[in-house]
């Protein structure tokens, strides 16, 4: 279903505006082929250059199309693309699957050293939000979400250390050393200072390693 989705998402998203995409993907869950009914559909489009009537036009566009509202994802112009952040580059150049275009314009731009910062960046978010947490907000929707970044994160670590990214949980967790895999098995449901614990420990432990 999904498959006939995207591709009348992709023609008209063409048709709409002609000669002026340089790109469209998927991204998140279905690009991982891990979604479920619950699960947004990730869409990411890249114009020539994006002005506001493009982003109003794009909105009027989806709007009318069926699922309105799973569907959200990035949409940007190529310039601002190319000059995003390198650590964000990383994760979106890699979750992105290819409808239309190609993304290799930005491939090169990424380096070692954007993908150890995008480790060290994302553990410092996931060490301070999980203190933050455990002192005042005490949720189980905020561990839901840091258990994802750590997904991300350990994602790129491997990458780093064997220079392989692996987009499945499943197979990530039959190739990750006994550390990372300990997180990604967490359930957010579980004792919130049992989990949280663990996650300070892991993301302290990330952000002094030499990366």
């Amino acid at each position: 279903m999904l498959e006939n989705w995207l591709q009348d998402f992709t023609k008209k998203i063409n048709e709409s505006f002609p000669k002026r995409i340089i790109f469209i993907g998927i991204q998140g869950s279905y690009a991982r082929g891990e979604a479920t009914e619950n699960s947004d559909i990730d869409v990411v489009v890249i114009f020539d250059k994006l002005i506001y009537s493009d982003i109003k036009r794009y909105d009027e566009i989806i709007s009318k199309m069926p699922m309105r509202e799973k569907i959200c994802g990035f949409i940007s112009g190529k310039k601002e693309l190319e000059n995003w952040d390198r650590s964000d580059l990383f994760q979106f150049y890699h979750d992105t699957i290819a409808l239309y275009g190609s993304l290799n314009f930005i491939k090169n731009l990424i380096t070692n050293k954007d993908i150890s910062r995008a480790v060290r960046l994302g553990a410092c978010n996931i060490y301070h939000m999980c203190v933050h947490n455990a002192i005042h907000e005490k949720s189980d929707d905020i561990l839901k979400s840091l258990l994802k970044s750590a997904f991300f994160v350990i994602q790129a670590k491997y990458y780093l250390e064997c220079e392989e990214y692996i987009n499945k949980r499943k197979i990530l967790l039959e190739n990750i050393n006994l550390q990372d895999k300990e997180i990604l098995l967490l359930n957010p449901t579980d004792d919130l200072d049992f989990v949280s614990q663990k996650l300070i420990a892991w993301s302290a432990n990330l952000i002094a390693k030499d990366l």
